[in-house]
């Protein structure tokens, strides 16, 4: 069970430590390079929990509505790469738009919680295949242009043009 407050929390300690934010930046850039987002539903799949960072593992919770399961081929294709998959169904908890009276959570002027039900898809990645898909990252990164050199002397006009055209015969 999942609740928007803890969602934000979440994210909010994501924001203040830097650490996190850089791991799960290599962790998104792990699943773009393996081609991940080209699957059904992947690329709609918002952060629930996570990252969870352990000695070799790497530990993020995905959640997607229940009628928008990410395709499972796409896990599949991780599991490739020695990560480990798991979906699972579950429910998070929002609140109801006040629309009219019944609306209202007794006591109080908030709405009431309704369950809504959703997919969890918890992915653990093997901190080695970040570190070599980073490092591939940075091998390929675009170097700066390299200046053409031109030559500095100038040429007069008319030796350009005598060497194109040929002598007229006699």
């Amino acid at each position: 069970m999942h609740d928007v407050l803890d969602i934000i929390k979440n994210i909010e300690n994501i924001y203040d430590s830097n650490t996190s934010f850089g791991i799960l930046k290599d962790f998104e850039r792990v699943l773009d390079e393996l081609d991940l987002y080209v699957y059904t539903n992947w690329e709609d799949g918002e952060l629930a929990d996570g990252p969870k960072i352990e000695r070799h593992w790497v530990t993020c919770s995905f959640m997607w509505d229940q009628n928008k399961m990410p395709d499972p081929m796409g896990g599949k294709r991780l599991l490739d790469y020695d990560c480990k998959v798991s979906y699972k169904k579950s429910h998070m908890i929002k609140p109801r738009t006040i629309r009219k009276p019944d609306d209202v959570r007794p006591g109080s002027k908030k709405g009431k919680l309704d369950r809504h039900p959703v997919w969890i898809v918890t992915i653990q990645m093997p901190t080695t295949l970040m570190a070599d898909i980073y490092s591939g990252y940075i091998e390929t990164a675009v170097e700066p242009a390299q200046e053409t050199s031109i030559p500095s002397a100038t040429q007069p006009a008319d030796t350009v043009a005598g060497q194109d055209t040929e002598a007229p015969a006699v």
